[in-house]
């Protein structure tokens, strides 16, 4: 991983640097003493995945630096700052920081948030490599008996409802519809692998529109059952962003919250619903723009990671 770190206290930086090569966590590749030196396509360039950024500095705070940078800098950041004030905190977060550090800075405390949001990185980055490893491990697979591939999709079903559980809808109408999709794009990739593209929504809730009426169905009622059955995942996923952005406003240290929120969501969708709850605004389903594909992607590779884990 490749650090940089901006702090108007060389002592702060020292020590930070010291911790980051101590524990072998990475490189600092760069620092600075203020948020004005800093910039979105620098970090870039640098190939920095976390910024550390304080809060209060001569020029440009941490605040402003971070709005500054967000269009173009695509990593984490970690704010430390000796500032308590839950108003400035929850800016920090909302605006779309990892974590945040209260100063005076402790070694474990720092290494320990720096690994967690290592951890979050690594995450994110793994559904490519996941999906690759699966397609060998699948195209090992073919000679394995109907009997094994049934006992799968009942492991998959195991570990999917472990996951709308963490989410916070296991009991929603759409959570059948969920699973039922899980055992689907199981049997797909045995069958097509991901070489050429995940299904479309559309097949998906085509084939969950023949699973519920059967092929002998009339064309009209299947259409019927695939816009309702679009409409109940749709649904299932907005109560998980709002139960997910709920335990981040919270708690933001919250295991699950900083596990699935950005994993399963675009963060600044998860962010843009903090806000509404927590100015406790209207809520906005019908123009809550929710990358279902993202979620229901998210929600497979995750399920068979678990199930291949186990």
């Amino acid at each position: 991983m490749n650090f940089y770190i901006t702090d108007d206290d060389e002592t702060i930086r020292s020590m930070l640097s010291q911790f980051i090569e101590d524990e072998d966590l990475g490189e600092v590749v760069g620092e600075s003493d203020d948020g004005a030196l800093v910039e979105g396509e620098a970090l870039n360039l640098k190939k920095v995945d976390i910024l550390l950024i304080d809060l209060l500095m001569p020029n440009r705070d941490g605040l402003e630096t971070i709005r500054s940078i967000q269009p173009t800098f695509k990593g984490k950041i970690i704010m430390i700052s000796q500032i308590e004030s839950k108003e400035l905190i929850s800016e920090a977060y909302l605006l779309g920081i990892d974590h945040y550090i209260i100063k005076p800075i402790n070694k474990i405390e720092v290494i320990a948030v720096i690994r967690k949001v290592m951890e979050h990185t690594r995450l994110e980055k793994s559904i490519n490599d996941i999906q690759k490893s699966l397609n060998t491990v699948l195209q090992m697979d073919t000679g394995l008996s109907q009997k094994k591939s049934s006992f799968k999709e009942y492991n998959i079903k195991n570990y999917g409802e472990f996951l709308l559980s963490e989410l916070g809808i296991s009991g929603e109408n759409g959570s059948k519809d969920l699973i039922e999709i899980l055992v689907f794009l199981l049997n797909y990739e045995k069958k097509n692998t991901f070489d050429h593209g995940f299904p479309s929504l559309n097949d998906i809730y085509k084939y969950l529109a023949n699973k519920k009426l059967g092929a002998s169905a009339d064309e009209a009622d299947l259409r019927r059952e695939e816009k309702a059955s679009k409409q109940r995942v749709r649904r299932t996923i907005y109560q998980s962003l709002k139960h997910l952005a709920s335990l981040g406003l919270t708690d933001f240290s919250n295991a699950k919250f900083e596990k699935y929120a950005s994993y399963f969501f675009d963060f600044t969708i998860v962010r843009k619903k903090m806000t509404e709850l927590k100015n406790e605004s209207k809520p906005s389903f019908t123009s809550t723009r929710i990358n279902m594909k993202k979620f229901i992607q998210a929600l497979y590779f995750e399920a068979k990671r678990m199930m291949l884990d186990g």
